[in-house]
């Protein structure tokens, strides 16, 4: 599967695991992200943020994506922090997302693909690590304001996930509104959650994909 085929069909994959955002360019020159020098304002949106992410147990909801071109799909996604996310495009789209809380896979029921990606090396890896620490492990690179809220723009400090990601949360009760991703080269995927709710016993088969080409009983 092509970086652009994961950037355009799979967009909401590449905010898992887009081999754009995984190229190794730091080798090849790339400039080092620069922390912010925040506001007390700004200081006290970024705690407002990791308290609500902290917080985040289980949630469901509705997503809509677009990418570079203006191309919007849709389909139904599944949170359970730590580490684990499904989402489940609408038809044609025909693509599965899932963390199971170690990799991402993602499989083309349409170009009969599947894919495979560290969750470690990925930016959406912000969302669903353990221990949220927006003072480690990333570099804040701008906190500011939106009609409705506010987004954190944020980087790999360690440089193994490449590009950045811009997340958006609502004011007064703090919420998460969704995300955009933008990669070494300046291509962007805009994803925005609707009907997000916190939920409880979600199904554990949910953020299990295994390569659904295999069959029974071969390697």
């Amino acid at each position: 599967m092509t970086t652009r085929r994961i950037l355009l069909a799979a967009g909401l994959a590449a905010a898992l695991a887009s081999p754009a955002l995984l190229t190794p360019a730091w080798a090849q020159g790339s400039t080092a992200p620069v922390p912010a020098q925040l506001s007390a304002e700004q200081k006290a949106l970024l705690d407002k943020a990791t308290a609500y992410i902290q917080g985040l147990s289980s949630a469901k909801g509705r997503f809509v994506q677009t990418d570079q071109r203006g191309t919007q799909t849709q389909g139904t996604f599944y949170l359970q922090r730590p580490g684990k996310a499904r989402f489940a495009y609408d038809p044609p789209a025909g693509l599965l997302v899932v963390s199971n809380g170690n990799n991402v896979n993602i499989f083309d029921s349409r170009l009969k693909t599947y894919e495979s990606y560290p969750l470690s090396k990925t930016p959406l890896n912000l969302l669903l690590a353990r221990e949220v620490r927006l003072d480690r492990g990333v570099v804040i690179t701008d906190v500011r304001p939106l009609a409705d809220g506010f987004t954190i723009v944020a980087q790999d400090a360690k440089r193994q996930a490449l590009g950045r990601i811009s997340i958006d949360f609502s004011n007064g009760l703090v919420g998460l509104m969704g995300w955009t991703v933008t990669d070494i080269k300046g291509g962007q995927i805009r994803v925005r959650l609707s009907d997000f709710a916190e939920t409880a016993d979600l199904d554990p088969k949910l953020f299990v994909l295994t390569d659904p080409r295999r069959k029974v009983g071969k390697p």
